[in-house]
């Protein structure tokens, strides 16, 4: 699969992306496919992706690091809720062991605009265009991995807020936080239920004078320890890599038995989480009524709290919530539709994302554009009709990694395969005429705002988009590489 070198850049494998999918994608094919050239193309001026992207204060996973981090690479510190910082130098190491910038297997900068499938040639032309000196590059390649995940970058989601214009104070959302920010003894005004709200609340409630989350609805929260007292015993009496390994196993089976019992037992699971909160709250018992949300456990992402950070806020006094919908903005603040007032020198929208599916780029297939609605996925990752295209998606009720990990392996071995049999291509074949399901099933906002630009997925396996890792570890390590939903062709 390797072409001769010619006027435009060439290679076998083209990876859009050096986030965490990417470099999981660098590991696998440098593992499983020495022999195949690959490049990373990044939009960015380095590598890591989200965590990379955003720099609001206390940013931090939302997953455990044994699970968030790869299972190739042990996360050696002490929390297992690590804040974005020590993230971002855990990725940046990864890439450094991986020699990516030494053997220039990446281009930074270099933002993919268009990609077009030949078939007569058997390759994708990938246009990409340099964000410093504006030049077009042409990159020929005969495989792509799309590893950019799944939401916007140049944009988060921002409601059009009735008389934004007349706030005279400072309005920002956390995607693009201003480095350097004075919050010391101001009032914020934080709206938003979600992670990232929860993330900044406790915060900023350490040097400002008072921090007020506004919610539309309440979200579940749970807290749970910062540090994983079981991994440190571990790592203390067994070498790191196994003493990983039993860590991501144990936290793998809790997620799972967690989220299955929300699913199974939802009313139960309900009262057991309120009851976890009021525990939280012991001086102030009046703020319950903020964590009842309307839906059941699990149909939206849980918000994970570490070490009781963000209830100890609100219990102190240094924060507080409220539940409305904003009727509209003044110069002072916030009016709210239950009539009350909330008055900030500073609003944070942490009102969500805005997804961007396989980024913003111009797919086309021999001279057809890739129409999304029709584009099912194969094992989650591959699009029916279209030839050696993939995608790293991972998972939305557990880590990311768990899913892009089983993913980018799985690839690997669809090209190890491909180089050993002289395979050209790879095309998936989904029946049509069989009924399809939306690709995420949960209520959160930014995926029904976003059911048009997604894929629809099938009813059944390998066209189900499984929310379960035992049930993908199953498939992609053990189901045989040709199955008679995938072409090969020479």
């Amino acid at each position: 699969m390797v072409y001769e070198h010619d006027q435009n850049d060439c290679c076998d494998v083209v990876i859009i992306g050096a986030g965490i999918s990417g470099l999981a994608a660098s590991y696998y094919l440098k593992k499983n496919c020495p022999n195949l050239k690959f490049r990373i193309l990044e939009a960015r001026s380095s590598v890591g992706g989200t965590w990379d992207l955003f720099r609001y204060p206390g940013i931090r996973s939302d997953s455990d690091m044994y699970t968030l981090g790869f299972p190739f690479r042990p996360w050696r510190e002490g929390k297992a809720i690590a804040i974005g910082p020590s993230i971002l130098s855990y990725l940046k190491e990864t890439a450094n062991d991986l020699k990516l910038e030494e053997l220039k297997l990446i281009r930074f900068n270099e933002k993919v605009e268009t990609a077009s499938w030949i078939e007569d040639e058997k390759k994708w032309i990938i246009t990409s265009r340099s964000s410093k000196g504006q030049e077009t590059n042409i990159t020929r390649c005969s495989f792509v991995i799309m590893c950019t995940g799944y939401y916007d970058y140049d944009q988060g989601y921002q409601p059009d807020f009735k008389n934004l214009n007349k706030f005279k104070g400072t309005f920002i959302h956390p995607q693009f936080w201003p480095e350097n920010l004075d919050y010391q003894n101001k009032t914020i005004a934080v709206i938003g239920s979600g992670a990232t709200a929860v993330t900044l609340v406790p915060e900023l409630a350490k040097n400002a004078k008072k921090v007020i989350m506004i919610q539309r609805s309440p979200s579940y929260v749970l807290t749970i320890p910062s540090t994983d007292s079981l991994a440190q015993i571990l790592k203390k009496i067994l070498p790191a890599s196994f003493a990983h390994r039993l860590t991501r196993g144990k936290n793998i089976l809790i997620a799972f038995i967690l989220y299955q019992l929300c699913q199974f037992f939802p009313k139960k699971m309900r009262k057991l989480l309120l009851s976890l909160v009021a525990k939280q709250l012991p001086n102030r018992p009046e703020l319950l009524e903020h964590f009842l949300p309307r839906y059941n456990p699990w149909e939206q992402r849980l918000c994970f709290v570490p070490d009781s950070d963000f209830f100890l806020a609100l219990d102190s006094g240094k924060a507080d919530i409220v539940t409305s919908a904003i009727a509209e903005v003044n110069e002072s603040g916030l009016i709210l539709e239950n009539g009350k007032s909330v008055n900030a020198d500073i609003i944070v929208s942490a009102t969500g994302l805005k997804l961007k599916f396989l980024s913003d780029i111009k797919f086309l297939v021999n001279g057809k554009p890739l129409d999304v609605q029709q584009a099912t996925p194969y094992k989650s990752s591959m699009f029916n009709g279209i030839p050696n295209l993939a995608m790293s998606f991972g998972y939305i009720n557990a880590s990311w990694t768990l899913k892009t990990g089983l993913t980018c392996e799985w690839i690997s071995k669809i090209l190890q395969y491909m180089e050993h049999n002289n395979y050209k291509t790879v095309v998936p074949h989904f029946n049509q005429s069989e009924e399809t399901l939306p690709l995420i099933n949960m209520s959160s906002g930014y995926f029904q705002r976003s059911q048009h630009l997604l894929p629809r997925q099938g009813k059944k396996a390998p066209w189900r988009a499984n929310q379960n890792y035992f049930l993908d570890f199953m498939d992609f390590k053990f189901r045989p590489i040709h199955d008679k939903d995938l072409e090969f062709r020479r």
